[in-house]
């Protein structure tokens, strides 16, 4: 299993797997070439964020996004996770476990890098047990939120 940064050759994966996520977790049907832009945005403005993608051999088998956000509190970003996805037949494998220790690592070793944050859908009890078995917790924050047209 390798974890590497997404390249523009990676986007129609990308635009892919969170089409099928958000039918999957919300059941949503998103607008593939909007999804397109959005994830165009990301791969040509790196200092917003990033792509990870694993693969299994050659394959891109998950994917997920990471956007930084500024802390004054803590004088450096915070990484945040975003809409990981996992093809079904690489899932309960670890996939998300090696990304997730790709992340944490770089967050060590980098001294403006001072955490790992994501947000869960409260019913989605599968990913909050993995997040808890990777030593995340939801003990201090609650998210709230108001989306325009959705």
């Amino acid at each position: 299993m390798k974890i590497r940064k997404a390249s523009s050759k990676d986007k129609m994966f990308i635009v892919a797997s969170q089409v099928r996520m958000a039918q999957e977790s919300e059941e949503l049907s998103l607008d593939e070439k909007i999804v397109g832009k959005g994830v165009e945005h990301i791969l040509t403005n790196p200092e917003i964020g990033f792509y990870l993608i694993a693969e299994d051999g050659e394959q891109a088998c998950a994917c997920l996004l990471v956007l930084k956000e500024w802390s004054d509190w803590r004088a450096g970003n915070v990484l945040w996770i975003h809409s990981v996805f996992v093809l079904k037949p690489h899932r309960k494998k670890g996939v998300f476990s090696k990304m997730y220790q790709t992340l944490k690592n770089d967050v060590i070793q980098d001294d403006e890098l001072q955490g790992l944050r994501l947000y869960v859908d409260k019913t989605n009890l599968n990913a909050i047990k993995v997040y808890e078995k990777l030593g995340m917790n939801s003990e201090h924050y609650h998210m709230y939120e108001w989306m325009k047209n959705f």
